[in-house]
């Protein structure tokens, strides 16, 4: 997997045709097998409100969260560039808010950068962000915080003149000094003259194979998650259906006395037990012989 990446291997790795991928973690068990898998970019992304808290929305994500579960991924990343989302409202009010919320990510939750959604209007605020140091990710087309602004879970782009502002918006934030564009939902055809019409990667996520590199939500690509499925998720693998089986089984087990078996116990010495049920006989004859007593007392008081 080699050293840390850097946005300087990034850049190369776009400047040279390589693909990059990027991949969602919320924990540190799943923030540890991507790092040994190579994945090159990790995001703590606010979806985590939706496929770890169970709420309806990203919008009720906080700071707070987000900096918990980056500490918790920074843990389990070597080699990977962490990225963690800004949740709604902790970068739209002034870019002073922007400066904290963004900081924090950074300096209490161990983020390599930042990513925050929006087009042409939030260069302001990349612009700043990177001028005191703060590496930032754009993010252009369907952003989840401005669904209902939106319209809903629909492609963007598919006419003439969304389509020139999405491409207007990626020079703007490119312009701003963002190192990269998350392009969600767009069509192949525009995603791919975005990518070719600004020199920093693209990562898409249902924009098509003619971006620099692809993120998906984990939790979606390993069937984790079944409230809903978007159609440019491809499922890797079912472990949600492979963890339910493993629960009933276990469940199974407990009620026919199955688990735990002797493999799964532990013994005491021989030496050790035959002394403890003499010490029990002992005192189980001494209680014996006292609720007698007892009873006898209780007797003669009635009389």
């Amino acid at each position: 997997m080699g050293d840390k990446i850097t946005l300087h291997n990034l850049q190369a790795r776009k400047e040279r045709g390589e693909k990059i991928s990027m991949l969602t973690a919320y924990d540190y068990p799943t923030a540890l097998l991507l790092d040994q898998a190579g994945i090159d970019m990790i995001l703590v992304g606010d979806s985590l409100g939706m496929v770890v808290h169970g709420l309806d929305t990203t919008l009720p994500v906080t700071v707070d969260m987000m900096v918990m579960h980056t500490q918790a991924v920074r843990r389990g990343i070597k080699h990977a560039f962490l990225v963690s989302d800004m949740p709604f409202m902790s970068y739209q009010i002034s870019t002073e808010k922007a400066m904290r919320n963004a900081a924090r990510l950074l300096a209490e939750g161990g983020a390599d950068a930042v990513k925050l959604e929006g087009g042409r209007h939030m260069a302001p605020t990349i612009r700043d962000l990177v001028e005191v140091g703060i590496a930032v990710q754009g993010h252009i087309g369907l952003t989840p915080q401005s669904v209902s602004a939106l319209g809903g879970f629909k492609t963007q782009g598919r006419t003439i003149d969304a389509a020139q502002k999405l491409l207007d918006d990626a020079r703007a934030l490119e312009e701003a000094g963002a190192f990269s564009i998350v392009l969600e939902a767009i069509p192949a055809q525009l995603a791919e003259l975005i990518t070719q019409s600004i020199s920093i990667p693209t990562i898409g996520i249902g924009a098509g194979a003619g971006c620099d590199g692809q993120v998906l939500v984990t939790h979606d690509l390993l069937g984790l998650f079944d409230r809903f499925t978007p159609k440019f998720v491809k499922r890797y693998a079912e472990i949600g259906k492979a963890m339910q089986a493993a629960f009933e089984a276990y469940r199974d087990d407990v009620q026919s006395s199955t688990f735990p078996g002797e493999e799964h116990s532990f013994a005491m010495p021989d030496a050790v037990w035959e002394s403890l049920q003499s010490e029990a006989d002992a005192s189980g004859n001494r209680h014996a012989n006292l609720s007698q007593q007892r009873e006898y007392v209780d007797k003669e008081k009635i009389r």
